[in-house]
């Protein structure tokens, strides 16, 4: 397979410039087999934006969350690999006996132990289980897989507090701009009435003409409120992942204008994909993990053998702990074999073997989505220069046709519906514009989540805790 999309991907995606040379009428041009960079939002050239981006990969509390919950998984997995060395531990105890006097035999008589007296224990026990069916081994081959799994719930976490950041701040961007347009068409509509009346008393309009146009000025002045309320919501989400709260965040402003849309897009080679993206990974990891399960399953139905030993002392002094005659050692080789449980054993086999069949095809599953996913944005991106490019043109001609409207208007030569007409066409012509030029923007976004988000281009993670079993163990 050489290509994401259907039919064979363009060179690029296009220019949409009717003259204006607006930033994100640029040509986006796809460079095939290209890598995706690291920290690919600082080529949108904005230091607003990537400083939010930067403080959300430092500060979002989610994303600390996700690298502790990987720290958990690396010490869980070293823990598990100390079973592959014996365990060993030490005691001591002192004993203080008291006994009667008619209960001192001869014997004691004769070696002179008063009747009280204390006895003195210290032992060092040693336990092995030698890992005969591989049941450790394949513990420590589940717990490195989930501690994988985990590494790549941290890289998508990454990639995606990145692309929601960025798509936040383009969003707002975006309903800056629409607000904006919103109010000067309330501006230029208060023009308007104001000619609409006075044509009224010239005679040359009628009392229904001058309640249209309060009526259009006021459903233009009514889209303004959802606009600025979606723009407040939206700069507290962009809050939210910078890890403040809203009234402390200072959510820079950012235009549409301030952007650069970047001119070459990164197309991987399709093969590379299962290598790039943390959602695929983070499935083969489980996938790993779930069929290591399935020899833990088995070596619990085989025999176990354990080795277990000690050697102490007992002396009724302090000192004589381990001299001559006060020593004892004991030494026990143990096979425990399961020989019936009630059909459990067996059941948790065949339970881990189903897992491992879930895992497969939700693997399956999550590679089909990744593809879709970028031929997906691949085929937005397309669409996205034609669209601007229509927008345009709508905004030109809408512009164009409003300014003639309102001039024939004043001269008398339309009827004032034709200038409402006009106002309407205009004002979602304009909004359409800032729409597509936003979704350009986001689009591109969305491409370099979709590839993956460079993260192998980047140096983020937790490092592994250092211990000695790294030195020492497989």
């Amino acid at each position: 397979m050489d290509r994401f999309t259907e039919t064979n991907l363009p060179q690029s995606t296009g220019a949409a410039d009717d003259g204006a040379h607006h930033a994100s009428a640029a040509n986006q041009v796809f460079v095939a087999g290209a890598d995706v960079p690291g920290k690919w939002w600082e080529l949108f050239r904005n230091p607003a934006l990537t400083r939010l981006v930067a403080q959300a990969l430092r500060h979002n509390p989610s994303l600390q969350s996700a690298a502790a919950a990987l720290r958990v998984a690396q010490e869980g997995t070293l823990a598990q690999m100390g079973n592959w060395l014996p365990s060993i531990s030490a005691q001591a105890n002192r004993q203080r006996e008291e006994e009667g006097l008619g209960e001192v035999g001869v014997s004691q008589a004769m070696v002179g132990l008063p009747a009280t007296y204390s006895i003195y224990d210290a032992q060092v026990n040693v336990s092995y289980t030698f890992d005969v069916w591989g049941q450790n081994a394949r513990s420590v081959e589940a717990d490195r897989a989930a501690a994988q799994a985990q590494r790549f719930t941290l890289e998508g976490a990454v990639n995606m507090l990145a692309a929601n950041t960025a798509t936040a701040a383009i969003t707002a961007a975006s309903l800056a701009a629409q607000i904006r347009a919103e109010e000067a068409l309330v501006a230029a509509e208060q023009q308007v009435l104001k000619t609409v009346r006075s044509q009224f008393e010239l005679g040359g309009a009628t009392g229904s003409d001058v309640a249209t146009q309060e009526a259009q000025l006021g459903q233009t002045q009514a889209l303004l409120v959802p606009l600025q309320t979606q723009l407040a919501q939206t700069r507290d989400q962009l809050a939210a992942y910078v890890g403040q709260v809203p009234a402390q965040a200072a959510i820079p402003a950012i235009t549409l204008e301030d952007l650069t849309l970047p001119g070459e897009l990164p197309v991987s080679v399709p093969s590379r994909l299962v290598e790039q993206r943390p959602d695929i990974r983070n499935a083969a990891a489980q996938l790993h993990e779930a069929t290591a399960k399935i020899g833990i399953a088995i070596a619990n139905r085989l025999p176990q053998l354990t080795l277990q030993g000690s050697i102490g002392s007992q002396p009724a002094q302090v000192a004589g702990l381990f001299t001559p005659g006060n020593g004892e050692l004991y030494l026990l080789t143990q096979a425990l074999a399961p020989v019936f449980s009630g059909g459990t054993l067996l059941h948790q086999q065949r339970q881990a073997v189903q897992a491992a069949r879930q895992a497969a095809f939700a693997y399956q599953n999550t590679v089909i989505t990744a593809f879709q996913n970028v031929a997906d944005v691949l085929t937005a991106l397309q669409g996205d220069a034609r669209a601007l490019s229509a927008n345009q043109m709508a905004a030109g001609a809408a512009a164009r046709s409003l300014n003639l409207a309102q001039v024939q208007y004043r001269a008398g030569g339309v009827a004032y519906l034709t200038v409402l007409t006009a106002q309407t066409q205009y004002q979602n012509a304009v909004l359409g514009l800032i729409r597509a030029e936003a979704a350009r923007y986001t689009d591109t976004v969305a491409l370099y989540v979709a590839l993956g988000g460079g993260w192998w281009n980047r140096a983020d993670l937790p490092a592994p805790p250092e211990n000695l079993l790294r030195s020492l163990l497989p």
